[in-house]
């Protein structure tokens, strides 16, 4: 097959996702087309045959006060659907792709047999979707996608209730590869954070006030009350400069380290011993589901789709959105009981290999794709 895939290029879950999908599927032999703005942050490692960019070029013009991606957008797809003779469009994230996905088809007129996928990731739904300006034309977009996925029951569940959708919306959870995620043994970089053996803990985000990046820092001061421990913060953002000024008024900031962006989560998730996640809102939980197949237990909140992911109890604990003491409760049970951490350690990494490992659920994809191509009165969809 061969099958453009849009997502946004940053370090958010959405994009990470599409990439590593994009990744497997070439490596399935399909010929796989990327476009966007720029280039995807996961796709700088290497060449490969059937991977190809085609950047969204931007133009402007003192007229228009704001850049117009959406239709900028679409005219790629256009030409890259033509050229390449793609079968697919699988957009991540409804705002604009869907939207453009839409556009591209229309303006092909029927000259194209191009089938096109949404996947809902999460705030395209919960947050920016509902928007007053963006509630019908979300709507429509979604409606008129020929296929639609979800990362989770929530977000499913969300989508119908939140924008009256009947359509037929499939859930397809994120996926880790689980060869490349799984924990190092000794782990140099745990030497250079923890030198003295203190207990690891970890938290990666995008510093947004949806993360609640300070209800870490006060759970990990809890923590600090009963043994030695370091917390390491990986990512950047909004709330980083609030986060740091927070460890400095608490007189814990000689224990944390803000590590800023990082690519190589492996090393530093091979050095935890328990990862934190207390958002106030996560469609899915990617870097949870990355810190359990490198056998790091989870804490965090009972929101959207964590509790699909994390197994209270067995693979990590569960607590209400904000109950910092409860989190830091179950943070001490599991950094004090050296039997129960492994326990959960490899629960965790057992969960992710077998039910949310790369090829498991590319095959759901790809499920999706060949569903979408199905011949129709007797003339095959799919190009040869």
């Amino acid at each position: 097959m061969k099958i453009g895939i849009t997502c946004y290029p940053t370090y958010g879950g959405s994009g990470v996702v599409a990439t590593e999908l994009g990744k497997a599927l070439a490596k399935r032999g399909h010929q796989v087309h990327f476009i966007s703005y720029a280039l995807p942050s996961r796709l700088h490692s290497g060449f490969d045959t059937n991977i190809f960019y085609h950047e969204v070029e931007m133009s402007s013009y003192p007229l228009f006060e704001f850049p117009l991606y959406t239709p900028a957008l679409a005219s790629k797809m256009v030409e890259v659907t033509k050229f390449e003779k793609l079968d697919l469009l699988h957009v991540h994230y409804a705002i604009p792709h869907a939207i453009s996905a839409f556009l591209a088809k229309q303006m092909m007129n029927g000259s194209s047999n191009v089938r096109t996928i949404t996947t809902l990731h999460g705030t395209d739904i919960t947050l920016v979707g509902l928007e007053p300006s963006f509630l019908s034309v979300m709507k429509f977009s979604i409606e008129q996608s020929d296929a639609v996925t979800a990362v989770s029951r929530f977000l499913k569940e969300k989508t119908a209730t939140n924008y009256g959708i009947d359509k037929k919306i499939e859930v397809i959870p994120n996926f880790v590869d689980v060869k490349t995620f799984r924990r190092m043994p000794n782990s140099a970089f745990r030497k250079r954070i923890a030198p003295n053996g203190e207990k690891v803990i970890v938290h990666t985000s995008n510093f947004r006030t949806v993360k609640r990046v300070p209800d870490v820092i006060r759970v990990f001061k809890n923590i600090l009350e009963k043994m030695s421990a370091k917390l390491v913060l990986v990512g950047d953002g909004p709330d980083r400069s609030n986060s740091e000024l927070l460890c400095r008024e608490l007189g814990i900031f000689q224990d944390v380290k803000f590590l800023g962006k990082q690519e190589d989560l492996v090393e530093i998730l091979s050095a935890a011993d328990l990862f934190l996640i207390p958002s106030q809102s996560e469609s899915f939980g990617l870097s949870a589901l990355e810190a359990m197949a490198c056998e790091v237990p989870v804490i965090s909140s009972s929101v959207g789709g964590l509790p699909e992911l994390i197994v209270h109890g067995e693979t990590g604990f569960i607590a209400e959105i904000g109950d910092v003491e409860r989190m830091a409760k179950y943070a001490i049970d599991l950094l004090t009981n050296e039997t129960k951490h492994a326990i959960f350690a490899k629960a965790g990494r057992e969960r992710a290999v077998n039910n949310f490992n790369t090829d498991y659920i590319v095959d759901q994809y790809e499920k999706v794709y060949e569903q979408l191509l199905q011949p129709k009165n007797g003339v095959p969809l799919a190009q040869k």
